[in-house]
């Protein structure tokens, strides 16, 4: 029997399916006997998987980044759903796909078709009025449009998925716009900072359907390499205004709102304080949507969410 997709299994579920394997590693188990220990995905969500027997030879018949046929049942040893694993091999993709093997099906994507949400984004930098602004924002979509097309906005936090950084800078900048016009602030540079402030990621992250940090991720932090390429964006644009790029750069290095949290300074410009309240907040949403959309306990609340703080009231009806 062919398992359901992640985000419908349940403790009865039991069979095959195809997923992509995101994170692979061989570690001592409480009783100190190795386990295998996976992270798969398909594109409804992830689960974490195990297998205890024969480690030693199973470890070589797949690597992490690869698609991977399953077998296994799902149980839930300490309140968290996983897979327990009775075998698992690397995907040969012209046998399997005559079951029905799909790499798209394998790959958690943005809800919205990634074309329809790409000519929104041009609509929106077409319309900017600042001509400086605009020519720089048309310049990044055409440095950098293959991945901004595609990329997750995190490794695992929020939007982390296929179209993920896409989405959260559509939502920046619809929900930018309409607080530009309720405070009197400047709405090229709120939509300069819904494009730009994650641009780093773009080096930060790694993707090929699993997503990982990069060297200079690690090394620099998305912040840093963010503002270097649209430095050298703005450079590349004579007579770009000195004044116009240090408050589209202020905007970015302040995005997180404050040094705890990573920020190099605060925000200082209404401008900078409506982006980084706006980031907090569909990030936080999308945690939300998730943690809800992922909850299979009963009762109306959900299981408690660390990174949130708090469990959280279901939706009526549901």
């Amino acid at each position: 029997m062919r398992l359901p997709r992640i985000a419908e299994l349940d403790e009865s579920s039991s069979g095959w399916a195809f997923y992509l394997c995101a994170r692979k590693e061989r570690r001592p188990d409480r009783s100190g006997a190795d386990v295998l220990a996976v992270v798969l995905q398909d594109a409804s969500g992830q689960i974490a998987g195990k297998i205890f027997e024969d480690v030693e030879a199973v470890q070589r018949e797949f690597e992490a980044g690869e698609f991977v046929r399953v077998e296994g049942r799902a149980t839930r040893p300490y309140q968290k759903l996983e897979l327990l694993i009775q075998s698992i091999r690397r995907v040969d993709a012209a046998a399997d796909r005559q079951q029905g093997f799909k790499e798209e099906d394998c790959i958690p994507s943005a809800p919205r078709p990634i074309e329809e949400m790409w000519q929104e984004l041009e609509s929106r930098v077409a319309r900017t009025r600042n001509s400086w602004v605009r020519q720089l924002l048309t310049a990044i979509l055409d440095r950098y449009g293959d991945r901004l097309r595609t990329w997750p906005a995190a490794l695992t936090v929020h939007h982390a998925y296929r179209g993920g950084l896409l989405e959260h800078v559509l939502k920046l900048a619809e929900t930018g716009e309409s607080l530009a016009a309720a405070y009197g602030a400047d709405a090229d540079l709120i939509l300069a900072g819904a494009v730009l402030h994650d641009l780093g990621k773009l080096d930060e992250l790694s993707y090929d359907g699993v997503t990982s940090y990069s060297l200079h991720g690690n090394l620099l932090g998305h912040i840093t390499i963010g503002v270097m390429m649209v430095r050298d964006a703005a450079g590349s644009i004579d007579g770009f205004p000195e004044d116009l790029r240090a408050r589209i750069e202020h905007i970015i290095v302040s995005h997180h709102g404050e040094r705890e949290r990573g920020s190099p300074v605060e925000p200082m410009t209404a401008e900078a304080f409506i982006l980084s309240s706006l980031d907090e907040l569909d990030a936080t949403l999308n945690q939300v949507r998730r943690h809800l959309r992922d909850d299979r306990g009963e009762g109306d609340f959900t299981t408690y969410h660390p990174r949130l703080g708090r469990v959280l009231l279901k939706p009526s009806g549901r």
